[in-house]
């Protein structure tokens, strides 16, 4: 890894070892929303203005932009300031990944970033940030860090003393409430063809509900419902996933069931979660890799590092835009680099490393996080041989009529195969329903079944 440029935080507790009371004091929790975001990030610009101070966020939809469009650029005469090449990499490399560096390597002549000027545009409704601020005198890790207690809406752990922490906060960061989503993703190979493979997806986050107490969280023991559905290509139409993810994952582990069209069964789905392969994800990603992580933390041991600045995806709208065709973003060895747009962020930054018995693919990964946002942006994945695996990458922008910051994309570079995959494309489909109304009878077997059937 890198040599970290430790930033100075409001407050930075032990960074390794998780406490059993992982509370922080009234005073320190005032800091939230002076010093520090609402959601825990530092407000100030950084030493030499590269990164202004956050100033909201985007708090309003872009002029001429209504619900169901896709998302219009709120800075379209932002310029490239600079772009980063392998050439002149070694000029940046204090603000780029391990992982970042090989692509540069990997893809000499193609692979690219092109950064422009940093907008701090992440934002979220008021009454999660007023949860958050409830949450940081009162969260608490459980069993080991395999659950956690005394949270709700927002963010758990604003002020976080160390990683396990920094990852809670990244799994409940909050996107939405009801959500229906069709989007595709493509595999290519490394001459670039691929199939495309199409989705309709439906969450229920239980947890970011604005009525949501600690008392129904305690009781119903769920985080969120996902339900999936494989649309496209004709051979795998029908093919369906239905996870219901637990708050304490020591007294219930995650639940899943899976809708086999062949055998019209709905079956119980134990191992749909760690490295099992991603739902036909050609064996380039885990089912811990979607949303980046995702699921219990348990077989890995949490460091906080502490926070650096990184080039990282922000904004993307251009490569969000309806505008483009998939064919112009999917290119061999890594998508289009014309279409991202890359700024400096500051990151948490998280070392997980497989505890001993325990067994993974990656036996160790390094995520960092947006401070604003709590999403991570970047994960260096590492094999058994401790040499660098897979690189993933979230391409972020505000959905700014919930508001929520989300990625438009995530890529996951499998550096041996030297392949990728595309999930979340929907510039030719339809745009996210966060109006969705949905009730916990859409995430049952028997719903399953019936969404699966084709």
């Amino acid at each position: 890894m890198n040599k970290l440029a430790i930033l100075p935080v409001a407050v930075m507790f032990a960074l390794s070892a998780p406490s059993a009371l992982a509370k922080v004091s009234e005073a320190d929790a005032a800091k939230l929303g002076t010093e520090l975001t609402p959601l825990g990030g530092e407000k100030a610009a950084n030493a030499d203005g590269s990164i202004p101070a956050w100033d909201g966020g985007i708090t309003k939809p872009v002029a001429g932009y209504s619900k169901g469009m896709h998302h219009l650029d709120p800075f379209p005469e932002d310029k490239i300031e600079f772009t980063i090449t392998n050439a002149n990499k070694d000029k940046y490399k204090e603000y780029l990944s391990d992982g970042q560096i090989k692509l540069f390597e990997l893809y000499p002549e193609t692979f690219k970033m092109n950064v422009y000027k940093t907008r701090r545009s992440a934002s979220v409704p008021q009454f999660v940030y007023d949860a958050t601020k409830e949450n940081a005198t009162r969260a608490e890790l459980i069993d080991g860090g395999n659950g956690i207690k005394g949270a709700s809406i927002g963010v758990p752990f604003p002020i976080p003393e160390n990683g396990l922490e920094v990852i809670w906060n990244h799994v409940l960061r909050f996107r939405g409430i009801d959500i229906k989503t069709s989007r595709s993703q493509a595999a290519p190979t490394a001459g670039g063809s691929y199939t495309l493979v199409e989705t309709a997806e439906e969450i229920r986050f239980q947890y970011s509900r604005p009525e949501m107490t600690l008392d129904k969280l305690s009781k119903d023991n769920t985080l969120f419902f996902f339900k999936q559905v494989v649309t496209q290509p004709a051979r795998l139409a029908g093919t369906a996933l239905l996870v219901k993810e637990t708050m304490d994952q020591e007294k219930l582990p995650r639940q899943a069931w899976t809708y086999n069209t062949g055998q019209r069964r709905v079956r119980k789905a134990p191992n749909v979660a760690f490295d099992t392969p991603g739902t036909v994800s050609d064996g380039l990603r885990t089912t811990d890799d979607f949303d980046m992580f995702n699921g219990s933390p348990v077989r890995y041991n949490w460091e906080l590092i502490g926070k650096q600045e990184l080039y990282i995806p922000y904004n993307d709208y251009k490569l969000h835009s309806d505008k483009l065709e998939y064919k112009q973003i999917i290119t061999p060895g890594h998508i289009n680099p014309e279409y991202v747009r890359y700024e400096k962020h500051r990151v948490w930054v998280v070392k997980a490393t497989l505890k001993e018995g325990m067994r993974h693919i990656y036996k160790t990964r390094t995520f960092y996080i947006d401070e604003d946002s709590w999403q991570v942006s970047v994960a260096d994945l590492y094999d058994n041989r401790d040499e660098l695996y897979r690189v993933a990458i979230a391409h972020g922008l505000n959905y700014y009529e919930v508001p929520t910051q989300w990625s438009t994309l995530e890529v996951f570079h499998d550096l041996q195969s030297r392949r990728y995959i595309a999930m979340g494309l929907d510039n030719e489909g339809r745009m996210y329903d966060f109006d969705a109304k949905l009730s916990e009878a859409n995430f049952t077997p028997a719903a399953l079944r019936r969404a699966g059937i084709r």
